[in-house]
């Protein structure tokens, strides 16, 4: 166990011990001790654990378990954020947002991000990915025209090699935009943009004041200045930072496209650790947006994604390259529905 990031929990009621235990496993940390009050006293402390999570009904009915742990000199006692609710809510999703925050305040940054090695070492990897055929029902857009259907790309840890392999896979010409959210460190951000896009037929574009979203382009969200849309559709980029510990912030990012596109806004959350996008999936869901995910086992890291899945909103999951085919047959039948009802019209 690494001491650094080993915890404790201790609680009087098994089911949130069960839920701190999930929540904590999310960012990869270790569990040198779980159980109650009394066995907490029974047993000796762990020497790797720094940090103990309580979680009580009643703290004044523990006093030998309290004063066992003011006595530890090198273990920190973490009073948690309350009962834990049904995993899924909304709700839930802020609780463990309120327990992630107070972790931070005595680890730091909890995170685990792409290194700047692991995002070159994509551009060695050899290209064989085999790349969709276009349906013939989908006519082709051969220029970078404003778009009027959106898909999130949301990511972190494990995202740039999963989005890469879903971009590769896209044959040219499909008449929608993708706007890319990826938790990375600013300073790696010019090489990702190197990386990503070099096989694939969508280019990654940076952020600039006034463009708009154009079909056939992949536009990368700024790590550190919150993005907008205008009423018209361009871009507006704010001198604020994204809230929340990490940026670009995947929930803050789908609701304000979701502003503008509404219904034609989709979001897919891919690899990452934590439980950004899970606050906004179910709002954009709600309002006729699809959302898909990678499945958690093809991820390095499933934390993201099924936390959006726990949502009970997502409709379609899979490897990237199962994505990237299922996207092709969602707009196919979209270009379907639309020839059939101009001609039924005409």
């Amino acid at each position: 166990m690494t001491a650094q990031r080993t915890v404790a929990i201790i609680s009087d009621d098994v089911l949130q011990r069960h839920r701190l235990q999930q929540a904590v496993g999310k960012y990869g940390m270790e569990v040198g001790f779980i159980g109650d009050p009394e066995r907490f006293v029974r047993e000796p402390t762990e020497p790797s654990v720094c940090l103990s999570i309580v979680e009580l009904n009643d703290e004044d009915d523990y006093p030998e378990m309290l004063e066992k742990l003011l006595a530890d000199e090198n273990c920190t006692v973490l009073f948690g954020p309350g009962q834990a609710p049904e995993p899924g809510r909304q709700d839930y999703v802020r609780w463990e947002r309120r327990l992630f925050s107070k972790l931070q305040d005595h680890f730091g940054a909890l995170e685990t991000l792409d290194s700047q090695d692991s995002i070159e070492a994509l551009a060695e990897e050899p290209h064989s990915t085999t790349e969709i055929p276009l349906p013939t029902w989908i006519r082709p857009v051969t220029e970078p025209t404003p778009a009027t259907e959106v898909w999130i790309l949301g990511a972190s840890l494990g995202g740039p090699a999963a989005v890469k392999e879903f971009l590769d896979r896209l044959p040219a010409g499909l008449p929608v935009a993708f706007v890319y959210a990826q938790h990375i460190d600013s300073h790696f951000s010019r090489v990702l943009s190197q990386v990503l896009t070099r096989h694939a037929h969508y280019h990654l574009v940076q952020a600039h004041a006034g463009n708009v979203l154009r079909c056939g382009e992949v536009l990368q969200i700024p790590v550190d200045n919150e993005l907008l849309l205008d009423e018209e559709g361009g871009i507006e980029l704010r001198d604020d930072p994204w809230p929340g510990p990490y940026g670009p912030s995947i929930d803050q990012v789908m609701i304000n496209i979701a502003r503008q596109f509404g219904a034609n806004c989709h979001a897919i959350l891919f690899s990452g650790m934590g439980n950004d996008g899970a606050i906004a999936a179910p709002v954009l869901q709600q309002q006729g947006s699809q959302i898909w995910i990678q499945s958690p086992e093809s991820c390095a890291s499933g934390a993201m994604p099924e936390s959006v899945a726990a949502t009970g909103c997502t409709s379609f999951q899979g490897t990237p390259s199962e994505l990237a085919a299922q996207l092709v047959r969602t707009i196919e039948e979209h270009c379907l529905l639309n020839d059939r009802n101009e001609y039924n019209s005409a």
